[in-house]
């Protein structure tokens, strides 16, 4: 469900293929110095890597059967662990989408014997040494080769014509110039010499091996990028674990602040609504028995049974603001933190940062009205605060492209606030856990106290242009 919606635009005219080649073929480039980077400092990690790792693994392996054994084996794991880690790192440096980690979960078991052994038991660790030991080896020397040799080459081939001045003239009567036009045409001589027609030839060899080598770089950089997130990556069953934990976490929290606030309900209207109620109940009672005997006592008690209505009603209206108040309904979540930082007890105001036509879902707004009202409510309660803000926005994670719903309360009060079970912060981080977001407090002594709630936004959210 789209929870943002714009006007439509003119369909934008179409690039022609010729200036969408030119632009991707420059991005191919600029990357290219992010690749190399990645790629010639390869030979020399992968050989030490394996040469590390492949002689603690030897070490450990063979004498197993010995106290000095076990240890050893342990260290090539963690030395293993090491290179995947610095392999990871550096891919994501050269501009790679980035590899999920490993959970590396500790040992079920207690004691430090188990702690000390799980790296055996974690396949994650294996994989680590059979890349650091095997496989990157090979790819890295493969792929640093061919790109060694196609960079020197070809810079080499462009400015032979520069620098062979100063090399020996070659011992033949023969160029490569000649050569290739005699294979094609037998008999055919340029007339050129030597050195002219071997820098002809080497320069347009050079020419090709540049022009093609941002697709050689990026093409050895993604192996080395498939490989690093088959072995070194989590398990998709470490992400689809992680995300039922998740949520059934966020369902014990939304089942928990429903309970609470329906708990804090029921204790509100106890407390208030329903004690003047019954007094109510009771004036009106009694100003029926005095009717006929004492109409000026019964007009008192009816005066002091509407009074007790009217601020019945207040206080309903009061509780009535932790819910959708029409004016959230009608004009969206903006208008209505207007309308509740005027009525707020301390002065209060509205940042508004939303793009101009963003429209969201009713429960989104639901809950961020309701975590604002009770944000406000704290303040006025208990920091002695003079002013608040109220703050909205929408947040995007490049990371993982996830759009969020960014609500923060700023009051200048005296700080300290700490969440206390089933009241205030505790039942709006209960509520935030619920929808799958997070809460952050930062109140220091003296103050301010920022409340900061980030609400997920649906995957499907379209943000309108600016």
């Amino acid at each position: 469900m789209s929870i943002t919606t714009s006007t439509p635009s003119a369909p934008a005219a179409a690039v022609p293929a010729a200036e969408r080649r030119r632009t991707t073929y420059g991005r191919l480039w600029r990357g290219v110095p992010r690749d190399l980077g990645f790629l010639l400092p390869t030979l020399p990690i992968v050989v030490i890597g394996v040469a590390v790792v492949s002689g603690l693994f030897s070490a450990g392996f063979s004498t197993i059967v010995l106290i000095v054994g076990l240890p050893i084996l342990l260290a090539s794991l963690w030395v293993s662990r090491g290179f995947g880690i610095v392999e990871i790192a550096r891919l994501e440096a050269a501009g790679r989408p980035r590899i999920p980690r490993p959970a590396w979960r500790k040992p079920s078991g207690s004691g430090q014997v188990a702690a000390v052994l799980s790296p055996l038991a974690d396949l994650h660790y294996w994989l680590y040494l059979l890349h650091t030991a095997v496989v990157n080896p090979i790819v890295g020397i493969v792929s640093w080769t061919v790109s060694f040799v196609w960079v020197t080459t070809g810079l080499g081939g462009v400015t032979y014509w520069f620098w062979s001045r100063w090399t020996e003239d070659p011992e033949r009567d023969w160029n490569l110039l000649d050569v290739i036009v005699g294979f094609f045409s037998p008999g055919t001589v340029t007339g050129l010499t030597q050195r002219q027609g071997d820098a002809i030839v080497y320069f347009v060899v050079g020419v090709l091996l540049l022009v093609t080598l941002p697709f050689i770089t990026r093409g050895l950089v993604s192996v080395h990028h498939a490989i690093a997130r088959g072995m070194l990556g989590a398990f998709p069953s470490e992400g689809l674990r992680e995300q039922v934990t998740g949520l059934a976490s966020s369902r014990s929290a939304a089942v928990a602040a429903e309970g609470t606030a329906l708990r804090r309900l029921e204790r509100d209207i106890h407390d208030g609504p329903q004690q003047r109620l019954v007094r109510m109940q009771m004036d009106l009672a009694s100003a029926e028995r005095q009717l006929a005997d004492d109409p000026e006592a019964a007009r008192t008690l009816l005066a002091g049974a509407m009074q007790q209505s009217r601020e019945a009603l207040e206080e309903l209206r009061a509780i009535s603001r932790g819910f959708a108040p029409p004016i959230l309904l009608d004009r969206g979540l903006v208008p209505a933190l207007e309308s509740l930082a005027a009525r707020s007890p301390i002065p209060a105001r509205v940042v508004d940062e939303l793009r101009e036509g963003t429209v969201l879902p009713v429960e989104l707004e639901r809950n961020a009205y309701f975590l604002a009202a009770e944000s406000l409510t704290n303040a006025a309660k208990h920091s002695d605060a003079t002013s608040a803000e109220v703050r909205v926005a929408l947040r995007r994670v490049p990371e993982g492209d996830a759009g969020w719903l960014e609500l923060t309360v700023t009051d200048d009060g005296r700080g300290g606030a700490v969440p206390v079970a089933e009241h205030g912060i505790a039942g709006l981080e209960e509520r935030v856990h619920g929808l799958g977001g997070t809460l952050t407090l930062s109140s220091p002594a003296g103050g301010p106290t920022v409340v900061t709630a980030t609400l997920p936004l649906p995957a499907d959210t379209a943000q309108p242009a600016r």
